[in-house]
């Protein structure tokens, strides 16, 4: 975490007695030095303006804004606390989300972390540019998700990573993976001297293809209940959560899933003008916020805290 933070909190504190005696109550520090301030002033202006969206909107505004070299992770719980630690529990939350992706346990533990703080109020996730793969995961567990013309959500298909028996990972789509299997499988068993199917079918490993099925399972399942717990509460939910595994609805893991796209797919979604005064702050807010950070660091950010760290 961003020591200077910290510092910060401690230079506005009182004057406080010491052991030699009361602290001279007539000199009152300022709470930040010039230095200090002009250094951080980019931080301020960008706290300036979610306390002014705030005010205007309702809601408490909570940003997890991601490099492009980071992924979501366990350790986002620190930063995640920190954003929440002074929000009222059952009040209205709204996250500002732009990530492309990660652990899908870390990406669970983080909304459902927001859920919890917010209980009988509503939460909202913001998207401004992209929530991908897991982070779009973390959308579902919303009770509406806001979104403009720049906005992207993803495929949930899971993606992972083997050894390639060369020194390097090679990562696979789950879904790919299993349906290849079971095409060569069934190619075999209609004709079992085809020699292509052998082949194929030799460079899958058991232990591999029983990973991938977990991971398979586990994804829908999370999806499941995360739509359970928000924004389909008490509706059916299979058909949605298929079709963003379908990897044959969409070409690639990165696809765009437009706000149109997330609409038809059965996803509660606040559709905004890009001209909207409210959708404007968000996107400047996530502007100043992305250009402050670099490709591997991630920005935790609320109206009172602003924490920067190392994320890939």
């Amino acid at each position: 975490m961003d020591p200077k933070t910290a510092a910060e909190q401690n230079m506005s504190e009182p004057p406080r007695s010491t052991p030699d005696g009361p602290s001279d109550q007539r000199f009152s520090p300022p709470d930040r030095t010039p230095l200090y301030e002009a250094y951080h002033s980019d931080r301020y202006a960008r706290q300036r303006l979610i306390l002014q969206i705030k005010k205007e909107v309702g809601p408490s505004l909570i940003c997890y804004v991601a490099g492009e070299r980071t992924r979501i992770r366990r350790d986002d719980v620190l930063g995640f606390a920190e954003l929440l630690c002074r929000i009222e529990p059952e009040s209205d939350i709204d996250l500002l989300l732009h990530s492309g992706g990660g652990d899908i346990d870390a990406a669970d533990k983080l909304i459902t972390m927001a859920r919890d703080k917010a209980k009988n109020g509503a939460l909202r996730v913001i998207v401004p540019h992209y929530a991908k793969s897991a982070a779009t995961l973390m959308a579902l567990g919303a009770d509406t998700i806001v979104m403009s013309d720049s906005s992207e959500l993803g495929p949930i298909d899971p993606q992972v990573q083997f050894p390639n028996g060369q020194g390097s990972l090679v990562q696979y789509s789950a879904f790919s993976y299993v349906k290849a299997y079971k095409r060569f499988t069934a190619e075999l068993r209609a004709d079992p001297g085809d020699p292509s199917a052998r082949l194929m079918l030799a460079n899958f490993r058991p232990h591999e293809l029983v990973e991938i099925e977990r991971a398979l399972t586990g994804t829908r399942h999370l999806a499941e209940r995360l739509l359970h717990t928000g924004m389909m509460a008490g509706s059916p939910v299979t058909a949605p959560v298929s079709k963003l595994m379908d990897v044959d609805a969409w070409d690639t893991h990165g696809q765009v899933i437009s706000a149109e796209d997330a609409k038809s797919i059965g996803l509660t979604v606040t559709r905004m003008r890009s001209d909207d005064p409210t959708w404007m702050n968000y996107w400047k807010l996530y502007c100043l916020q992305r250009l402050a950070i670099r490709d591997d660091k991630k920005l935790f950010e609320s109206d009172f805290v602003s924490q920067s760290i190392d994320g890939v």
